[in-house]
């Protein structure tokens, strides 16, 4: 899946997303767990609103995506910040030549716009192969209840000036799967608006399957949080949080 022009307007449409508690739950976890984090790999960095700040933080961080274009705005960003991510763009079902990493990362639902059970599994593979001895893999997920009782059927709407988009919420055809039909108007330097349409897919699985995948991986499953908790868990909360460790 490319973002296209998704790509140029995804920082200013997500102004609001809690980046700083997804890079404070990742710290909390390294911290808990006793890891000592020198090399970082971000899976599906997007424009690096994740892995500029962990590299801020003393941490060496290398970042991938599928999408030029995001990682494109994520070189730029880093840049700006005076950080030194190495940004490389692989698709998360075929990671190779990475090199070896004391934590894994992949958050903000990455892993839920993998199309089946298979992508999921080679995903995880991908990641156990890349991570060192008694490494960590730290990942979050839309819940169920999420893609069925919240984005299925739901409209949403921003008007602003320079920019305004209509987002609309279709029920899959897999279960447990949305699709999110995003259509963007975008002021140009004329003063006119452009639009552009986007057709995004992400799904989710059971409880279940995550633990079992992850198990049949290689992992030992650490701990499952529910949105940013380091500690409690409900299955119907929003999102789910998996720390797992790989096994020697």
């Amino acid at each position: 899946m490319s973002y296209e022009k998704f790509a140029y307007l995804y920082d200013q449409l997500m102004i609001d997303a809690p980046y700083e508690e997804w890079v404070s739950f990742v710290l909390k976890m390294i911290e808990m767990n006793n890891v000592d984090c020198k090399k970082l790999l971000d899976v599906g960095c997007g424009t690096g609103n994740i892995a500029i700040p962990l590299n801020k933080q003393g941490i060496s961080v290398t970042a991938v995506d599928l999408s030029e274009e995001m990682l494109l705005v994520a070189q730029q960003k880093s840049e700006r910040e005076d950080a030194k991510v190495r940004f490389f763009q692989q698709d998360m079902r075929h990671l190779e030549s990475l090199g070896l990493y004391n934590v894994v990362i992949s958050l903000c639902d990455t892993i839920n716009y993998l199309a089946d059970e298979a992508e999921v599994a080679s995903t995880f593979q991908g990641i156990f192969e890349h991570l060192d001895k008694s490494g960590m893999f730290i990942f979050d997920v839309h819940t169920p209840y999420k893609i069925n009782k919240i984005f299925n059927g739901s409209t949403y709407a921003y008007n602003g000036e320079e920019i305004s988009y209509i987002w609309e919420c279709f029920q899959g055809e897999e279960s447990n799967s949305v699709e999110h039909d995003l259509s963007f108007f975008v002021q140009t330097d004329e003063g006119v608006y452009e639009r552009f349409d986007e057709l995004h897919k992400q799904r989710t699985y059971s409880l279940t399957f995550y633990k079992n995948a992850l198990e049949e991986s290689g992992f030992e499953i650490i701990s499952i949080t529910s949105d940013f908790s380091t500690d409690t868990f409900n299955e119907n909360d929003e999102r789910w949080f998996f720390v797992a460790k790989k096994l020697n």
